[in-house]
């Protein structure tokens, strides 16, 4: 089974990551396609590089860059994955990412906004979730306690 792991550098990310490890040390036979997806340019980054030749090198850098802890703990895990960093939408970039290394399981993380923030603004898993022709299974953030919880 091929899995999805989308990493943004967030922990849930990792923790999305280190799901789908336990699921391979359960026993699932399992490859992995690490992703990161670099916003697209604004304007005024592209007016102030002069260069679009720039800012993809430095996109790049920064999505590889936030690749490298998954990467460690795949390596460290022994298992097989390849690593996709890409630009555009997230939510739809990934989906074509599904399509493109022909995934069968998305495996990612939730920031756990409330439910009304995340329908006014949307969220990535929550559109990945809707748009992608495969199952996703969503990690939720863990919840710290607060200090004033702790008493």
């Amino acid at each position: 089974m091929k899995i999805l792991l989308p990493v943004d550098g967030s922990d849930v990310s990792l923790a999305a990551v280190r799901f789908a490890i336990n699921m391979a040390k359960q026993g699932l036979q399992t490859t992995a396609v690490l992703a990161n997806v670099q916003e697209p340019a604004t304007l005024y980054e592209l007016v102030v590089a002069h260069d679009p030749q720039v800012i993809e090198e430095v996109s790049a850098a920064a999505g590889a860059h936030t690749l490298q802890a998954a990467q460690a703990l795949l390596t460290q895990a022994g298992i097989a994955f390849e690593s996709e960093v890409a630009s555009g939408d997230p939510a739809h970039t990934l989906v074509d990412i599904v399509e493109r290394f022909a995934c069968d399981l998305v495996v990612m993380g939730a920031s756990g906004t409330s439910p009304l923030r995340s329908a006014l603004l949307g969220s990535v898993s929550n559109e990945v979730l809707h748009a992608a022709g495969v199952p996703v299974l969503i990690v939720k953030a863990s919840e710290e306690p607060e200090p004033d919880d702790m008493e």
